[in-house]
């Protein structure tokens, strides 16, 4: 039986068992937490995470046919191989002790996969996932870099963040056009944010959605009742360079300074 890679779905498997044994363990976390592999595809990641005895294994996965396969060649998975979509997972419902997550991750839900680990950080001790090079960058880059975002301030609030290695487009079928690279999440200590934690995820959004202003110009925008006398220190600079105590500082000012309805 072979699995066809499916564009709408995002499907470039990964041909290479080098690289997939070294993603397999990549995961630091065993029994404690349950892991759960996303988007198996063809179970080149799977056979080695299967290979590793502290892991207690489940694996979700949306397009049927690749359900099938999986099921004819990695029978041990059992009643643990979900034919699920991740992002409709109740992961506190499934995994009341908690999950750690891990896959090569299907490109054109990527950035959706690590905001629903956000939502769920209580949950989600750590991370590993192959995604498009230019998403982990993003995710891993400090304050002050061109590519640090939205996405980064999020996941750095909560994780630890590491860009373990580049892979390259050719061990994949079909080949992307881009490079992949794999990074570990891990949650840090951080239980909550001093400040309340929905504006802050607005604060976020409203000023990198404008990112080319300069704070002031962009908190204006996004929030038309901030008092028009108040004044900070950081609006004269642009959101990629705040860091996430930084944006914590600022939803306490917005939070202080927004005028009644």
């Amino acid at each position: 039986m072979e699995v066809r890679p499916k564009k709408q779905l995002g499907q470039h498997f990964l041909t290479d068992m080098n690289i997939a044994a070294r993603i397999a363990g990549s995961l630091t976390a065993g029994k404690t937490v349950t892991t759960l592999e996303v988007g198996p595809g063809t179970g080149m990641l799977t056979r080695f995470l299967l290979q590793r005895d502290d892991l207690d294994l489940y694996a979700a996965e949306v397009d049927a046919e690749s359900v099938d396969y999986l099921k004819m060649h990695y029978p041990e998975l059992g009643t643990r191989l979900l034919f699920e979509d991740f992002l409709r997972m109740d992961l506190r419902g499934m995994f009341p002790k908690g999950v750690n997550i891990i896959g090569n991750f299907p490109y054109n839900i990527s950035s959706q996969i690590y905001f629903k680990i956000i939502e769920n950080r209580d949950w989600v001790p750590e991370s590993v996932g192959m995604v498009q090079r230019e998403v982990a960058v993003r995710i891993a880059e400090p304050p002050g870099k061109k590519e640090y975002g939205i996405l980064s301030v999020f996941l750095q609030a909560f994780y630890d963040i590491e860009y373990l290695f580049t892979v390259h487009e050719q061990v994949f079928n079909p080949p992307p056009k881009v490079k992949s690279a794999v990074i570990r999440l891990t949650r840090n200590g951080r239980e909550k944010l001093d400040c309340d934690e929905k504006l802050f995820f607005k604060v976020v959004k409203g000023t990198f959605n404008q990112r080319r202003k300069t704070i002031r110009n962009s908190l204006r925008a996004a929030f038309p009742l901030l008092d028009p006398a108040a004044t900070h220190a950081f609006f004269e600079l642009r959101p990629e360079r705040l860091s996430v105590d930084d944006f914590v500082e600022l939803t306490g000012f917005v939070e202080k300074n927004l005028k009644e309805e």
